[in-house]
């Protein structure tokens, strides 16, 4: 079924007392249970209104079962905690969100579990593999500065070595690109992002299989990050319109960043759709489309980002991303601002250095905006 289809109707559940055509909010936190072939309950992760917005994302990524979460960073943290142990190594991605970099340097030394940052090269990544490596994890494109990493490459490393593979897929979304039809075995998103599509809800989202997902929901019951009823509601409303926002979010993308590459204020664009990319290649073969997320690096001499940011008029200085509105921010004082100037100089994330999350204006407009906070003052 063609995604356009599957995100209005794959999970509905019809009200079958009005024969309204949206899913019903569930609101109950107890659940009869005498007749019941399980025990409902909002912690165990299998509500009504969480089943309907799983079997929706399940369609559109491929997958075989999910869990919702309150939030991205406790999706990825409860899949961390559900494939490692004391003892246990993983290997991760150096180029990552922020939020998932600094639980990894703030919590997993207590939790005496080992760590390599890798480069996201195959060869770097299997180079660090230990006899106790229990996780490889990666992004891509990555956040902020659109780092392409060889999924099918990476997911066979892992599957070479029987190691977990897990990826965080916010910023592709399910339209654009889906890891488990590349071999990989855990797929995230932080659906508070492209998922929700409107700035308005917080909550993440884990695909895989069967099996794989009975173990993250063992420690995801524990963990109890749990997502409430309304919010599933209106996460399944906005799946609904996902395939359409996500194609206007990569026409416009494209748009502006050919747009920016040509600004002699510039230093450079990052932009996996632009055929100058380092990862275009790698890009086109596991992408339907490039996104709507871009960055780049303003050459301070002849434009700070503070004086950019504040002459803006139309685009926002904001945090999060994914939103119908186009929304902007400089990494090192938001997404990355948690890592140590040293860590933000080693991952290339300097001051001038802005993340611009395209939404779905009209393209013309925000290069307008952009224009009038680039020329000289």
């Amino acid at each position: 079924m063609p995604k356009h289809t599957q995100c209005v109707h794959s999970g509905a559940r019809k009200d079958k007392a009005t024969r309204g055509l949206n899913t019903p909010i569930y609101p109950s936190s107890a659940y009869e249970y005498l007749e019941a072939p399980e025990n409902i309950y909002p912690r165990y992760f299998n509500t009504p209104n969480e089943r309907a917005v799983v079997e929706k994302l399940c369609a559109l990524e491929a997958a075989e079962d999910g869990l919702l979460f309150s939030s991205g960073m406790a999706a990825i943290s409860t899949v961390m905690l559900a494939f490692l142990s004391s003892g246990d190594h993983a290997v991760i991605q150096r180029d990552i969100y922020g939020g998932t970099h600094h639980l990894i340097t703030a919590d997993f030394d207590r939790f005496r579990i080992d760590y390599t940052f890798v480069s996201n090269r195959p060869e770097a990544i299997t180079a660090a593999l230990r006899k106790n490596t229990r996780l490889i994890y990666i992004e891509s494109p990555s956040n902020p500065l659109l780092m392409i990493t060889d999924i099918a490459a990476a997911a066979a490393i892992g599957r070479d070595h029987h190691i977990v593979t897990a990826i965080d897929n916010t910023f592709a979304s399910p339209i654009n690109q889906n890891p488990l039809a590349l071999g990989i075995d855990i797929v995230m998103h932080s659906a508070t992002k492209y998922l929700g599509g409107h700035s308005d809800l917080c909550c993440g989202a884990v695909l895989g299989s069967t099996a794989r997902i009975h173990q993250v929901r063992k420690a995801a019951v524990n963990l109890g990050g749990s997502l409430n009823a309304l919010t599933c509601y209106l996460l399944e409303r906005s799946i609904k319109t996902l395939a359409v926002r996500v194609q206007r979010h990569n026409a416009n993308a494209r748009q502006v960043a050919d747009f920016l590459v040509r600004q002699p204020a510039v230093r450079q664009v990052n932009y996996p759709g632009l055929e100058t990319h380092p990862g275009h290649d790698i890009a086109r073969r596991q992408m339907k489309g490039f996104g709507g997320m871009l960055s780049f690096e303003l050459d301070e001499g002849k434009c700070t980002a503070d004086q950019f940011l504040r002459r803006l008029k139309l685009i926002t200085p904001a945090l999060s991303l994914g939103g119908v509105e186009t929304i902007i921010c400089a990494s090192a004082k938001t997404s990355h601002v948690k890592l140590t100037p040293a860590e933000r100089q080693e991952l290339g994330i300097s001051d001038g250095l802005l993340r611009l999350s395209v939404g779905i204006e009209d393209p013309e407009d925000l290069i307008a905006d952009i224009t009038q906070a680039l020329s000289p003052r």
